[in-house]
């Protein structure tokens, strides 16, 4: 039996490839910094302009939006007007959580995957690139974001949605609440 923090192992990998993507990607952060910082000095100090350079910029931003979002979700980042939500008992909200990943999330992602895959495959069809000249001829990558944004999101949505059936029943104790959900005054 699952020791009281400890998911099962399946689940668990999934997770922990969610954490560790997230934590992969941040590190995209401070190179777009570091680029878009470049970008200025280039165009104000040497009236250089770089395509390739902005489009750069463009591509981290979008795939760290999109790549990160389970890592978000897996931390209960997300946005939430919690007016009630605050007040409940832990198996309450284990059971508005799992509710909301099987009712809302996981529709949506499928949604949205069954959707995007005639974008994305008509994109890779011609090998979509940049409409401007001397720009990243990689547009198809971009656009490939979607459906595994989705994708990543369905994942982590099933292991939110185990790991609530398991506070649930008592299996395991709750992730512990973090301070910056907090509210200050």
């Amino acid at each position: 039996m699952p020791q009281p923090h400890e998911l099962p192992s399946l689940i668990d990998r999934l997770d922990r490839l969610s954490e560790w993507l997230g934590r992969s990607l941040s590190w995209l952060v401070l190179l777009m910094m570091l680029i878009q910082f470049l970008i200025v000095v280039l165009r104000y100090a040497f009236s250089v302009n770089s395509i390739p350079m902005q489009e750069s910029v463009m591509y981290m931003h979008a795939t760290v939006f999109m790549l990160a979002a389970a890592y978000t979700l897996r931390h209960d980042g997300h946005v939430r007007v919690d007016i009630f939500y605050r007040a409940m008992p832990v198996k309450r909200k284990a059971l508005v959580d799992l509710l909301g990943h099987l009712f809302l999330l996981m529709p949506v992602m499928i949604f949205v995957i069954l959707v995007s895959l005639g974008y994305v495959g008509k994109s890779w069809r011609i090998l979509e690139g940049s409409p401007d000249s001397g720009g990243i001829p990689g547009v198809f990558l971009l656009k490939t974001l979607i459906p595994l944004f989705a994708g990543l999101m369905l994942l982590q949505g099933l292991v939110e949605a185990w790991r609530n059936v398991l506070v649930m029943t008592g299996r395991i104790a709750p992730k512990e609440e973090e301070e910056h959900h907090e509210e200050h005054l």
